[in-house]
């Protein structure tokens, strides 16, 4: 609580208030030694230690023998990789990040297709990667295994659930990885850990052999940090149809989508755009577009999901009304294949799976067809607007991770605008490449590139052609002096904040709650805001919400107990 709206505060008068806020202060000071010998920690200890925390199993499936002629040679010869704990290998129990599912299940009678084809080709299978329990959860932690060390940013979660995966990629523990993408699960570590990541079209490569979370949204991609090596795992699993189509590119900037990144434009459109400016041929010039105002005009289903809004809201609410529908499609399915499991062995579960579970599990909506209904919609919608050369740009997350071991929990704000970003390729089954562009702020960028469904190696070599293009692009923006970006709902919380305070000073407590509730909507993260809330709350003799909030801003702020 800052000072301004402490001014009616007693504890001082109260002995047993002296002795909890010195208890305070000493663990204060315990958490500061804490941090501080962590940080030189982490400063000692650049590189990841062994492992990095990525494996759950290790364990080495070999290739056959590369073929003699006239058989075609193989495709990835010497080669490792790792997969996630979701994929089932002949004589191992699939664990799905959770020791009460594998202590509940046998061993897999076979091996994932997925697998079977990797090593086909001359890959070696080398460990089962730690994930988040069931496929769910989007930090990368695991109540159970721990949290893999993120080699991009040793300080933050890796992001998840394929976590594992992308550390192993990112720590050069192995070429390339696979895992499952249901509403981003590939995606958002790959962006946290800086390596590429490809999920491909929804139904063009097999998912027999992996555990699944909803059917209809799970895909098999995979990481790696080298173009090429994308590429070349893409031969090996995409089918002969998915073949690259003819014609000039034409990239196609969601502008709205880079409006919500709190990341200069110089450092992403930019790089993008001059990259292409650069290549000799190959691309048309890009296109712009307000991709949320395109859903909108195209996907008429939508609209029973969209919440009431002006017109120049609509492109936000609809896209907040598509990664809306895509989590119910995925409650509704993992409930159809979990339910029972669930219910019959009530498995322990970290906090944030454990409440994603229970919303699934609970799921009783009955209008189950206008979820299918607006997926059909929006596939066409993009094929439409896409046709065969086109691929729609956008960022791939909505800004940095958290920290490791942090009791903090994402924002409302960061959750609706990275599923936002996660549902244009999940819910349509389009496929998508995520491209690490470098850094900002110590935290690494990605961005996304979106095409047609079944344009697979049309997309996968388009990335190829302007990967050492987008390279050079990053090192020139690095050296520009950028602007800062204002955080526009920061400032507007902080005016709330202070507005809070002004009527708190005047006594009026419910214009006090009021402010302070409206900057607690931009911000849900700033333990501040629920102190100076409890204090009117006090005032006004509303004790429970008083309570409420205290425990929030602890769990936000184990720092601010001294001021309670």
């Amino acid at each position: 609580m800052d000072s301004s709206a402490r001014s009616g505060a007693t504890a001082s008068s109260n002995p047993r208030a002296w002795i909890v806020a010195g208890v305070a202060v000493a663990g204060v000071i315990v958490l500061a030694e804490v941090a501080r010998r962590r940080r030189r920690w982490l400063r000692g200890n650049s590189s990841p230690p062994p492992y990095s925390g990525a494996f759950c199993d290790r364990l080495e499936l070999a290739p056959p023998p590369q073929p003699p002629p006239p058989a075609a040679r193989q495709q990835l010869p010497d080669l490792t990789f790792a997969v996630s704990d979701n994929f089932e290998i002949e004589g191992y129990v699939a664990g799905f990040g959770n020791p009460d599912w594998k202590r509940t299940h046998k061993a897999a009678s076979h091996t994932a297709a997925a697998v079977k084809a990797l090593l086909k080709q001359g890959a070696t299978c080398v460990g089962r990667t730690v994930m988040d329990e069931l496929g769910f959860g989007v930090t990368g932690e695991n109540l159970h295994c721990g949290t893999p060390i993120n080699p991009a940013s040793p300080s933050v979660v890796p992001g998840g659930s394929c976590s594992g995966s992308a550390v192993a990629v990112s720590a050069q523990l192995v070429e390339f990885a696979l895992g499952t993408d249901t509403t981003g699960d590939l995606r958002i570590p790959a962006a946290f850990c800086g390596v590429l990541c490809f999920r491909p079209s929804h139904g063009v490569v097999s998912t027999l052999g992996t555990l699944p979370n909803s059917h209809s949204l799970d895909t098999i991609g995979w990481l790696a940090r080298d173009p090429h090596i994308l590429s070349r795992v893409g031969d090996a699993l995409l089918p002969a149809a998915a073949c690259g189509l003819r014609g000039k590119r034409q990239l196609v900037f969601a502008d709205d989508c880079f409006e919500l990144l709190k990341i200069p434009n110089q450092k992403t459109v930019d790089v993008i755009e001059n990259a292409v400016r650069t290549l000799p041929y190959g691309f048309q010039p890009p296109k712009h577009i307000n991709i949320g105002q395109y859903i909108c005009s195209n996907v008429p289903s939508l609209k029973e999901f969209c919440e009431p809004s002006t017109k120049l809201q609509e492109g936000k609410s609809a896209l907040k009304a598509l990664c809306t529908v895509m989590l119910l499609l995925q409650r509704y399915e993992f409930k159809a294949n979990h339910e029972d499991w669930v219910n019959t062995v009530k498995p322990k579960l970290g906090l944030e799976v454990s409440t994603r579970v229970l919303q699934a599990v609970n799921f009783t909506d009955d209008n189950i067809k206008s979820l299918y209904i607006v997926r059909t919609e929006w596939r066409a919608a993009l094929k439409n607007l896409l046709k065969d050369t086109g691929i729609l740009v956008l960022p791939t997350m909505a800004g940095h991770p958290l920290k490791r071991n942090s009791k903090q929990r994402l924002s409302s704000e960061f959750e609706d605008k990275m599923y936002a970003f996660v549902s244009i390729a999940a819910l349509s089954g389009c496929c998508q490449a995520t491209v690490p562009l470098g850094n900002h702020n110590d935290h690494p960028i990605s961005i996304s590139f979106v095409a047609a469904h079944g344009s697979d190696k049309f997309l996968l070599r388009a990335i190829l052609d302007m990967y050492s293009a987008v390279q050079e692009q990053i090192v020139l923006a690095s050296k520009l002096a950028l602007p800062p970006v204002i955080d526009r709902d920061v400032d507007t919380s902080e005016l709330l904040k202070e507005k809070g305070n002004n009527s708190f000073k005047r006594k009026q407590w419910s214009k006090a709650i009021e402010s302070y509730s409206g900057a607690i909507k931009l911000n849900d993260t700033n333990a501040t805001y629920y102190c100076n809330r409890a204090a009117a709350y006090l005032e006004l003799g509303r004790f429970k919400q008083a309570e409420a909030d205290c425990d929030q801003a602890l769990l936000l702020d184990k720092k601010i107990s001294g001021m309670l």
